[in-house]
């Protein structure tokens, strides 16, 4: 059964996170097959990405990379991940491979 699946990109820059892009695709096999092929795509998609806004703290300002992965691992992903979500329509807990983007150089294999 085909679902979609996302490739998820965190821009950071000066140590805090400015953005988002993300691609979204309709696939089907097992999750270790849609993880892979999110995988061999990172680098291809991040140019054809659409881009989202970062969150910001109270203060109007970006939070920085640490935090926002304190949160990520916390399970915030659907708050922090919610417009890239509603945008492309996904499931609930939708099957994700989060690429971080440093500098504008992509940490992907």
């Amino acid at each position: 059964m085909k679902e979609t699946i996302l490739n998820i990109y965190v821009e950071i820059e000066n140590k805090e996170v400015i953005g988002f892009k993300a691609i979204s695709y309709e696939a089907d096999g097992t999750d270790a097959e849609k993880i892979n092929f999110l995988k061999q795509q990172a680098k291809k998609d991040y140019m054809r990405a659409a881009r989202f806004e970062a969150p910001v703290n109270d203060k109007g300002k970006f939070i920085s990379y640490r935090k926002f992965s304190r949160l990520e691992s916390k399970g915030y992903h659907y708050k922090l991940y919610e417009e890239i979500f509603d945008y492309f329509k996904a499931p609930d807990n939708p099957l994700i491979c989060v690429t971080p983007v440093l500098e504008g150089k992509i940490l992907a294999d």
